[in-house]
């Protein structure tokens, strides 16, 4: 699978490549520093991701704001969006879900929680129809 990982923090990302380092499959990571630079990505001449893992406390453009552009576009409101983040806020969530979000995954502090969490994800979006698609 193809996927764009929207993360300021350098551990996070390194975090994300260990742990996708890991699995029996192949899979093409593309990571963008913040909102800007992932919409800089998806509306180059670039393949579109399969997924998007979005993390919502960034400079320059939140993840929120990030997501209330990709679903008003006509293509990108289709790619699946999981956010990744540590904001356990309600409202955070809810409003999220209300723009059109995949799955919101807290992020754990123990790394082991982390590597299952991401596995799960990676396990469900490799049979999904709609990657396939």
């Amino acid at each position: 699978m193809n996927i764009l990982f929207i993360e300021d923090d350098n551990i996070e990302t390194m975090k994300l490549q260990r742990t996708v380092s890991k699995l029996q499959t192949q899979h093409n990571i593309t990571e963008a520093k913040n909102g800007e630079e992932a919409l800089t990505f998806l509306k180059s001449e670039a393949e579109l991701p399969d997924i998007i893992f979005l993390d919502l406390n960034m400079p320059k453009m939140s993840g929120i704001e990030f997501l209330t552009i990709l679903k008003e576009d006509e293509v990108m409101r289709y790619l699946p969006t999981i956010i990744l983040t540590t904001s356990e806020n309600r409202a955070d969530l809810l409003e999220c879900y209300r723009i059109g979000i995949a799955g919101y995954i807290l992020k754990p502090l123990k790394y082991e929680d982390y590597e299952s969490k991401i596995r799960k994800v990676f396990d469900y979006w490799e049979v999904n129809e709609l990657v396939k698609a």
